[in-house]
């Protein structure tokens, strides 16, 4: 029996691959109870273009006192923050990699504002 780790990990190494046919940067998400965070790799995998989390101090301070990363207003912020940095680091189109995560809530979130930001994917 694996546990939801390694499920999700195991649903997560297709899409790898898949993106990595389409030689595009991808946009990677990883959520915890906490925090969201949002991270543009390179099409080789080499390198981390740019990246945003809940995590960071400025983030922390603009969803105010308790700093709560763990919900879809988190999400949306770090949607809109990966498309900015993205965009600084001269990428515009992504390919989304949502991890083994469901495309649902925070996840879907993230994509949306990221979307909306200008990131095609």
């Amino acid at each position: 029996m694996m546990t939801k780790k390694e499920q999700r990990i195991r649903r997560s190494r297709q899409t790898r691959v898949r993106i990595a046919i389409q030689q595009v940067a991808r946009l990677t998400v990883f959520r915890s109870n906490l925090h969201i965070y949002a991270s543009v790799i390179s099409d080789d995998g080499a390198r981390v273009l740019a990246s945003a989390s809940t995590a960071e101090k400025e983030v922390r301070a603009a969803l105010g006192g308790d700093g709560k990363g763990g919900n879809v207003a988190a999400a949306t912020l770090i949607g809109k923050r990966i498309a900015e940095k993205a965009k600084a680091a001269g990428v515009e189109k992504v390919a989304f990699d949502r991890a083994g995560f469901a495309y649902h809530g925070r996840i879907k979130a993230l994509a949306d504002a990221a979307r909306e930001a200008g990131l095609q994917f």
